[in-house]
């Protein structure tokens, strides 16, 4: 079966709790990557989460069926995590049908978030048939959109928002349904609300615990960053701290933003110009004027291959490590400013050598 991002706004497709094997795919990899969380914690039987690289199943498909096949070391029920860049679970996931049709035994549920992946990829094609498996492609989201789950989330943690807080809140979180639901959880225990004594909410409230916006706080230090401007990076390090800005917002920044990179990839290849599409083409892979000059730049840089004769590129060492970035923060709270600033400081350096 098939969804889109509106059949996650407040709820989830009809059925989609049946399947077993979930594909997330599209330019809003924030939008993927939040409902199939939460789509992961409805499961009756979701249990533990086993993260697998989408680079390691495309070097062994056969890795998914032993470990979606495997107990917990507790003995009790899991589930399958996997981050992957296009099409590499392709071939793990057509192993795992395989050996089940041939009667290998029950696996656990398998969700794979792909990156520059589409509901026209190999992978999707591979599931959309399926009773037992959920395609859901996520675009670009607007702001309404956002502003209507972020009212979905305030319910569920028992915040009454008023007036365009909602949006508001958008806003600042970028339109990323991951900060915004971080938002949500520090608003709700800033004014002591939960679903069984909900408390309203005002823009006052929000402006005491509030993130900084992306246009203010996070777009120039990701383009320092992506860019390899080593000149600006320290000062913009400096001003991420005196700013207070969330590190797992900035780190989701920039997964934003190698996403972007990565679908103008799938969309022109990796040798072309950004230059030559039109005006319209620009606005549907979301490079507008005021930051077209940095993309073109950083598209330019990421592009280039990872080694000498090398057929990845830059990018495709970069998304996996963004992914880690934002494991390592989300368990490191204590010491994430630090690990952030380090990190930064690598990609960057990174993104400034030559080729």
């Amino acid at each position: 079966m098939k969804a889109r991002n509106a059949d996650f706004l407040r709820g989830f497709p009809a059925g989609a709790t049946q399947c077993r094997i979930f594909f997330f795919c599209g330019p809003d990899e924030a939008g993927a990557s939040a409902a199939a969380a939460r789509l992961a914690a409805a499961l009756p039987d979701a249990g533990e989460r086993v993260e697998i690289a989408g680079a390691d199943l495309r070097r062994d498909p056969a890795l998914l069926g032993d470990e979606a096949r495997s107990t917990s070391l507790f003995g009790g029920p899991r589930h399958i995590w996997v981050r992957a860049s296009g099409d590499e679970a392709h071939d793990a996931l057509q192993f795992l049908i395989e050996t089940a049709e041939a009667g290998a035994g029950e696996a656990a549920p398998v969700f794979v978030v792909a990156t520059s992946a589409t509901d026209k990829s190999r992978t999707a094609k591979l599931l959309e048939k399926r009773k037992d498996a959920l395609v859901a492609m996520f675009h670009q989201p607007e702001l309404r959109d956002v502003a209507q789950a972020v009212r979905g989330m305030a319910d569920a943690a028992g915040l009454r928002l008023g007036g365009d807080l909602a949006e508001r809140i958008a806003r600042a979180a970028g339109l990323d349904v991951r900060l915004a639901q971080s938002e949500i959880d520090k608003l709700a225990l800033y004014v002591g609300a939960d679903p069984t004594a909900p408390r309203p909410a005002t823009p006052e409230d929000h402006a005491a615990i509030g993130a900084a916006t992306e246009e203010d706080g996070f777009t120039p230090l990701v383009n320092a960053v992506l860019g390899g401007e080593l000149g600006k990076l320290p000062g913009e390090i400096r001003r991420m701290r005196e700013l207070g800005l969330n590190p797992v917002g900035v780190a989701l920044a920039l997964e934003r933003r190698a996403a972007q990179l990565a679908q103008i990839a799938a969309k022109i290849g990796t040798s072309a110009r950004i230059q030559s599409l039109g005006q319209g083409e620009k606005m549907g892979l979301g490079i507008f004027f005021r930051e077209e000059r940095a993309i073109i730049h950083q598209f330019e840089r990421w592009m280039l291959p990872a080694a000498r004769g090398a057929r990845e590129t830059r990018l495709d060492k970069l998304i996996p490590r963004l992914t880690a970035l934002h494991r390592n923060l989300l368990a490191n709270s204590q010491t994430a400013e630090l690990l952030l600033a380090q990190e930064l400081s690598e990609i960057g350096r990174y993104a400034a050598k030559r080729p």
